[in-house]
């Protein structure tokens, strides 16, 4: 369990080192503030057109009577407004990392450098790192989309749905969101996702102290912006403890001098 904590202060250090650095704290803002935009209006849209789309695929209910039509409908409406808002505070990350791409990228460097030690690149042209990570992006996205569908159907169940699935909702956000951050850092290092997906299962813990607390405050209007750069930053940071090699174990005694 002290990997949550560890996950935690990770995520803590990295908004830290941001408000340390304020040319990087300010450049890290445009992605952002681009792309919340683009998603509140989405998210407005989705607001207004909801009582519509459920009553287009409801039309079974037409006939029914009071309560228990409007009970159906504005369960549903909620329903897909928490759905829509699941997808939105996941895509985000991958949306914003891939308007910001260059940027992020020499921010992840620049923690690199100030930690110590090597500074890996990836010395890809700009072009071919896009394409990676659009790619990228997408199949993790595309396994946040299944989740979505399993927890929204999950949610029909009573009691449950409404209590367990909304936690374990969070945590899903929050281990694909920890994904999306960790991938500027490792697709530096040449890790590729496959291998990348590997060494963030053998630390769910780490990964989930570090992803979970930041999809809460992402929740916030606004707050996601702000802390994008510092979550790029506690991601490295949180990489380099990942790949660090392993500190050799000592020899045995007996070993010693041997003959």
């Amino acid at each position: 369990m002290s990997d949550l904590g560890v996950g935690f202060g990770y995520l803590m250090k990295g908004q830290r080192w941001a408000f340390q650095h304020g040319r990087w704290l300010g450049f890290g803002l445009l992605p952002g503030l681009i792309t919340l935009v683009v998603y509140a209006a989405a998210l407005i849209g989705l607001g207004y057109g909801a009582d519509d789309f459920v009553g287009w695929a409801t039309p079974f209910a037409d006939d029914w009577s009071s309560p228990w039509l409007g009970l159906l409908r504005n369960t549903l409406v909620v329903l897909v407004f928490v759905f829509g808002l699941f997808l939105a505070v996941i895509t985000f990350t991958a949306v914003t990392l891939l308007v910001g791409q260059p940027f992020y990228e020499s921010l992840s460097e620049e923690v690199d450098r100030s930690e110590g030690g090597e500074v890996p690149e990836s010395g890809l042209p700009l072009w071919r790192e896009l394409w990676i990570s659009a790619r990228d992006s997408a199949r993790i996205l595309l396994r946040v989309a299944l989740y979505g569908v399993l927890l929204f159907a999950l949610g029909f169940i009573p009691v449950i749905g409404q209590t367990v699935v909304p936690a374990i909702g969070f945590c899903v956000s929050g281990y694909f969101l920890a994904q999306e951050l960790t991938s500027v850092a490792l697709q530096r290092r040449g890790v590729v996702l496959v291998d990348r997906l590997a060494l963030l299962r053998g630390r769910r813990l780490l990964v989930l102290g570090f992803g979970v607390p930041l999809t809460l405050s992402f929740l916030v209007p606004f707050v996601a912006v702000f802390l994008m750069p510092g979550a790029v930053a506690g991601a490295t940071l949180l990489v380099r403890d990942l790949v660090a090699p392993a500190a050799p174990e000592p020899s045995s005694p007996y070993s010693l001098n041997k003959g």
